[in-house]
């Protein structure tokens, strides 16, 4: 008898993308959003999608499989923990996240061929533009791709509690986005005052997302190139998973200004994937999918721990701990190279 394990193996990861886009399709077609309003059956879903009753059902079968509904066609279905997670109006919504990673990566990932030949992201080869320009061209596909990169921030709470803030009492969000991180500190630590820090066409999203969190006295958003200048002299700097979007020089001269704007007691603090060792037992699967996500994406990379250090010393920096976060992330608290071990 032919042994059907390694057959079973490709297949499974082969249609692996499949999933992914069943889910998406959910995600888009607002089904989580409908069902948690009533429209439970087949039948009723495809009324308020606007779709074929034979394919929802269809779809709705392989999404209960896969353990985001349960229930079936005829008595009506139920979200569970994770298929609630896909309804918009979720405090912690994962439906940007789906729509996102459905559509736009998806496509990027297509040229995963010529991304690897190239070394040029599979989103510019897809698209015709990188996707920093195509995010700075279009606000609402910037405000949608800063809500799925908010979505799967479950570690954002992690930061506020590993990071030890009683001593600080100003904390810069460096290219901080919609200020989800930021706000997740501030909303623990009440003594801190917040300054969130990113491009131009970013400010109107963070606007939106801080003041719906915080009350006005808390925070204030500053436009600025971090390549160029940051905020200077705070006690905290936060850099959240910003470096992996770059190459080796780009991270070096932006760590050059942000130690440049630190004082000596100043702590940084960076949220990333780290690659581990190639000797390491039980290694993580998700920093490895991470850093090729980042060729497809937009050209960037994670980096091992080492590469890491080497980084940080290159700009008068250095690392001073590692903390484990949620989803295989890291927090790595980075001083200036003066400050006595």
């Amino acid at each position: 008898m032919v042994d059907a394990h390694p057959a079973r193996r490709v297949v499974d990861i082969l249609t692996g993308a499949w999933q992914a886009q069943a889910l998406h399709a959910a995600a888009t077609l607002r089904i989580p959003d409908h069902l948690h309003a009533g429209h439970t059956t087949t039948a009723a879903l495809a009324d308020a999608t606007g779709c074929d009753k034979d394919a929802v059902e269809r779809l709705m079968r392989l999404l209960t499989a896969m353990e985001l509904f349960d229930g079936s066609g005829d008595a009506g279905y139920r979200l569970t923990e994770a298929g609630d997670l896909l309804r918009s109006d979720h405090e912690r919504s994962m439906r940007d996240m789906a729509v996102v990673y459905g559509q736009e990566f998806h496509r990027a990932w297509g040229s995963v061929v010529d991304a690897v030949r190239t070394g040029t992201s599979g989103f510019e080869h897809a698209f015709g533009t990188p996707l920093r320009a195509h995010l700075a061209a279009d606000p609402e596909a910037a405000s949608r791709f800063q809500r799925a990169m908010n979505a799967g921030n479950v570690f954002f709470q992690d930061v506020a509690a590993a990071h030890d803030f009683s001593g600080a009492r100003t904390v810069v969000d460096v290219a901080g986005g919609a200020g989800s991180l930021l706000s997740a500190v501030l909303t623990v630590h009440p003594q801190l005052h917040g300054v969130l820090f990113d491009l131009p066409h970013v400010v109107p999203v963070a606007e939106a997302a801080l003041g719906r969190a915080l009350g006005a006295d808390r925070y204030e958003i500053v436009a600025g190139d971090v390549f160029e200048t940051v905020p200077g002299g705070a006690d905290v700097y936060l850099l959240s998973r910003v470096l992996q979007d770059w190459d080796d020089a780009h991270c070096l001269r932006m760590l050059s200004v942000l130690r440049a704007a630190m004082p000596p007691s100043g702590r940084l603090l960076i949220v990333e994937r780290v690659i581990p060792d190639p000797d390491e037992q039980d290694a993580p699967l998700l920093p490895l999918l991470w850093d090729l996500h980042l060729l497809m994406a937009a050209g960037g990379r994670e980096r091992t721990l080492a590469g890491y250090r080497a980084l940080f010393s290159g700009a008068g920096l250095r690392l001073s701990t590692v903390h484990h976060l949620a989803l295989e992330t890291d927090l790595l608290v980075v001083e200036t190279a003066e400050v006595a071990r």
